[in-house]
């Protein structure tokens, strides 16, 4: 699941080495292009390969932008060690810090989230009022969180696997909930009660609790965009609908966003989101993180460079 194994990126499109050669040529000119921050997903880092072609892309749709990849931790290896262990909530009060400290991001930024980065991404929308986020893109993220604990793409991962055999003794207990960061995002639809008590960080930005941040609610009315991605062949984020903010209940059945208390009620501004013309559902074809080049180029021109027109080959 939240492998944001955007490494697959290169494989459906050839060797990154071509990609890149190929781009050279496809450079546009605009003014004053407004800054991206990226945040990869579990099981990448900041500063691979994956991340630094999708940093290269961005660079070639947006001349002369700023992108910025965030990173926890001093080293790759702590930053990948950090998508699986550590407390979010922690962890996105230093991100939003060290964002905070970056003078380039200080005018307004864009935001491209790959599975659970993205997750976290609109929480720092949410949480983080020194970042002023114009619009906010996300592949493949649990939203309304997972029902099961996300599987290992890579059996011999010795971080994914510890942290599914730690989950397996209970997502709720207290050392768990603190310090697996995929526990921080587990509903169990059939345990509600205990998750809306337990869970340290996702009733909290998705407004489930008695109290409810408003600033939350402001915070995402303010965006200028919010652009959901699934995939159709999704099978790593259980339920797939929870990147479109959908969820199940206990039988299993799902229940899209727009039928659940949190759009009705509109506890985070996404119905008058939606209404305004600012919310937006895409659909691309494959398997969690299978993104094509000509699609990510098709997405990030369209809702961070929007002067450039190009037919999207996404589905609505």
């Amino acid at each position: 699941m939240l492998f944001a194994s955007i490494s697959r990126i290169a494989l459906c499109t050839g060797s990154l080495s071509a990609l890149l050669a190929s781009a050279a040529g496809a450079h546009h000119s605009f003014d004053s292009p407004t800054p991206v921050v990226i945040w990869h997903g579990m099981g990448d880092t900041c500063c691979t390969e994956s991340m630094g072609f999708v940093t290269k892309l961005i660079e070639d749709e947006m001349p002369g932008v700023f992108v910025h990849s965030v990173q926890l931790g001093s080293s790759e290896s702590a930053d990948r060690n950090a998508g699986f262990f550590g407390n979010i909530n922690d962890q996105l009060a230093l991100v939003c810090d060290d964002l905070s400290s970056i003078d380039e991001l200080q005018q307004g930024v864009n935001l491209l989230g790959f599975s659970q980065g993205g997750l976290f991404l609109r929480a720092l929308v949410q949480r983080c009022p020194a970042i002023q986020a114009n619009t906010l893109v996300t592949f493949g993220s649990p939203h309304t969180g997972v029902a099961k604990v996300p599987e290992c793409e890579n059996k011999g991962d010795v971080l994914c696997q510890w942290m599914r055999q730690l989950a397996a003794r209970g997502v709720y207990s207290w050392y768990i909930r603190d310090h697996v960061i995929q526990a921080q995002y587990f509903k169990d639809p059939s345990r509600v009660d205990q998750y809306l008590q337990y869970n340290i960080f996702l009733p909290d930005i998705n407004a489930e609790l008695d109290e409810r941040n408003e600033a939350y609610r402001d915070r995402i009315l303010a965006l200028d965009k919010m652009v959901l991605v699934r995939f159709s062949n999704e099978s790593m984020i259980s339920p797939p609908s929870s990147s479109w903010f959908g969820f199940v209940d206990e039988e299993d059945n799902e229940i899209p966003l727009q039928n659940t208390t949190l759009y009705t009620d509109d506890w985070l501004g996404l119905r008058e989101l939606d209404e305004g013309g600012k919310l937006a559902f895409l659909t691309l074809e494959g398997k969690h993180m299978q993104i094509d080049e000509a699609s990510l180029r098709d997405i990030v021109s369209k809702y961070f460079a929007p002067h450039k027109e190009r037919a999207l080959r996404v589905q609505d």
